[in-house]
C-alpha cells in the first residue's frame, strides 16, 4: 500500500541540507522543514523535529534553489522570495530567539515542492519493489539485527533485517499512522511486538536484507465492547476484553471504519470453525465440511499489548491469491481481501451500541491524547465466537496500516 497524505522529507533532503555549505560560514542555527505558510517575509516553518518555527527572511538574506544529492552550493540558483511556496522544504540559517521559536533568516536553501514530490514517488515505488515489513520477533541491539515476522502463503516467514551506520531509523509519532510524520529514531526504541518496515538490499534465498531505511511503531489490538459512543466528538469508549481496561478511542477522517454484514460474517465464523484443530474449542464435528486443511498457527501478544507474532487464528489468517469473498479454496480466509472490499462507513452510519462487539487496530497514543483508531471493525460478534483469534488476523494480515510505506515484494 502506498503512502498517503503530504510528501514526506526524504533522508536524502536532510544530508544535501547538511552537506551543502560554503567554508568560511559561522555556526548560526539552522532549521530545516516544509513551510506551512508565508505572509510577506515572514514564513511559518513546519520542523523536521519540534514545534513550528516563525522565520523571518531578512532583507540582506540569500535564498537559493538547490538539487536533492548536491554537496556544495555552486551549483544553486539565486532565486527571489516570492518564489517560495508552501509544500517548499527548506533550510533555515540565522540567529534563534532564546526558546527556539523564532529565527531570524540570512540564507534560506530550497528544495521545491514538485522536486519534493517527484523524489518521494521515486522513494514509494522504491519501498514496493525492495521493501518488507512485519511484526518484531527479536533483536539485537550489539549485532545490529532484527527478526521480523509476517505471514505468507505457506505459514509464517521470518526475515533477518540488517542495520548498519548508514541505515535511517524512523518510528511513527504515537498519534498518528502516517509515514510522513514519522520521526527520527534509534535502535534502541524499538521493541518485539512492534510493527516494521525496512527497505534495503535482500540476499539472494530472501531470508536476510541489509536495510536503507527502516520504520517502526507501535499499533493497539484493541477487541471489546461499546461502552459509550459520541458521533459529535468522533470519541467512543470500548471495554477491552484483552487487558481488561476501558480504552477511549478516538476517530479521524483518516481512519478506517467498516461494518461486516451479518450474512458474511456468519459465513466467515463457520469456515474459521472448520478450520481449528479437531477438539479445540469451536471446532466443527468431524461430520461437518472441512473445505481443506489449513496449517494450524499459534496467537501471541506482545509487550504492553502489542499485537503477537505467529499465525493468528489457527491459520484464518493466512494470505495470498483468494477465491471470490476472501476464502482461498481448500485454505483459510484473506481478511484484507475482504477488508478492502467492504464500503467505507462513519460512526454515525455504524450506529454503534452499547455492548456491541469492536475490534480495533489504533496508535499508540499518550498520556495526553487517546489512542486514535486505525482500522476499526463493527459486525465481528460471529467471527469472535468462532476463534477469539480471528479479530488478530483481520487487523495484523501482514502491514495492515493505512499510512505504510509500499507494499511488500516477498510471498
Amino acid at each position: 500500500m502506498l503512502v498517503t497524505g503530504a510528501p514526506f522529507l526524504p533522508a536524502s533532503f536532510a544530508a544535501t541540507f547538511s552537506q551543502a555549505q560554503n567554508a568560511g560560514q559561522a555556526a548560526v542555527a539552522k532549521r530545516i522543514g516544509t513551510i506551512k505558510a508565508i505572509n510577506g517575509n515572514t514564513i511559518t516553518l513546519a520542523a523536521e523535529a519540534g514545534a513550528e518555527v516563525a522565520v523571518t527572511v531578512q532583507p540582506n538574506a540569500r535564498i537559493l534553489r538547490i538539487a536533492p544529492g548536491e554537496k556544495d552550493l555552486k551549483n544553486a540558483t539565486p532565486i527571489q522570495l516570492q518564489e517560495l511556496q508552501v509544500g517548499d522544504t527548506i533550510r533555515a540559517r540565522g540567529h534563534a530567539s532564546d526558546d527556539g521559536k523564532t529565527l531570524a533568516a540570512l540564507e534560506i536553501i530550497v528544495i521545491t515542492r514538485s522536486t519534493v514530490a517527484a523524489v518521494g514517488e521515486q522513494i514509494r515505488q522504491d519501498w514496493q519493489k525492495r521493501g518488507m515489513g512485519g511484526l518484531v520477533c527479536a533483536l539485537d541491539e550489539n549485532t545490529g539485527t532484527i527478526t521480523v515476522a509476517a505471514s505468507c502463503r505457506t505459514g509464517t516467514k521470518t526475515t533477518v533485517v540488517h542495520i548498519t551506520k548508514s541505515t535511517v531509523i524512523r518510528r511513527y509519532a504515537p498519534d498518528s499512522v502516517k509515514f510522513e510524520d514519522a520521526k527520527p529514531s534509534t535502535l534502541h526504541e524499538i521493541h518485539v511486538g512492534d510493527q516494521l518496515r525496512a527497505r534495503g538490499t535482500r540476499s539472494s534465498d530472501g531470508a536476510e536484507i541489509t536495510a536503507d531505511e527502516i520504520v517502526s511503531g507501535k499499533f493497539p489490538y484493541i477487541e471489546g465492547t461499546v461502552k459509550s459512543v459520541d458521533a459529535s466528538t468522533g470519541t467512543l469508549s470500548v471495554q477491552d476484553v484483552l487487558s481488561k481496561k476501558t480504552v477511549e478511542v478516538k476517530i479521524t477522517p483518516d481512519s478506517q471504519l467498516h461494518k461486516i454484514p451479518a450474512e458474511m460474517a456468519q459465513r466467515f465464523a463457520m469456515r474459521i470453525k472448520s478450520a481449528l484443530p479437531p477438539g479445540m474449542p469451536g471446532a466443527a464435528s468431524s461430520s461437518a465440511p472441512a473445505g481443506g486443511t489449513p496449517t494450524s498457527g499459534s496467537s501471541a501478544r506482545g509487550n504492553a499489548g502489542a499485537p503477537g507474532v505467529g499465525t493468528p487464528g489457527a491459520g484464518a489468517a493466512g494470505m495470498g491469491g483468494g477465491a471470490p469473498g476472501g476464502v482461498r479454496t481448500g485454505g483459510a480466509i484473506d481478511f484484507q481481501q475482504v477488508l478492502s472490499r467492504l464500503p467505507s462507513s462513519t460512526l454515525t452510519d455504524l450506529d454503534l451500541k452499547k455492548g456491541d462487539a469492536v475490534v480495533i487496530l489504533a496508535t499508540e497514543g499518550s498520556p495526553s491524547s487517546p489512542n486514535t483508531a486505525i482500522t476499526l471493525l463493527s459486525g465481528v460478534e460471529p467471527i469472535l465466537q468462532a476463534s477469539p483469534t480471528a479479530g488478530q488476523a483481520m487487523m495484523l494480515a501482514p502491514w495492515s496500516l493505512g499510512g505504510a510505506p509500499g507494499g511488500d515484494s516477498g510471498p
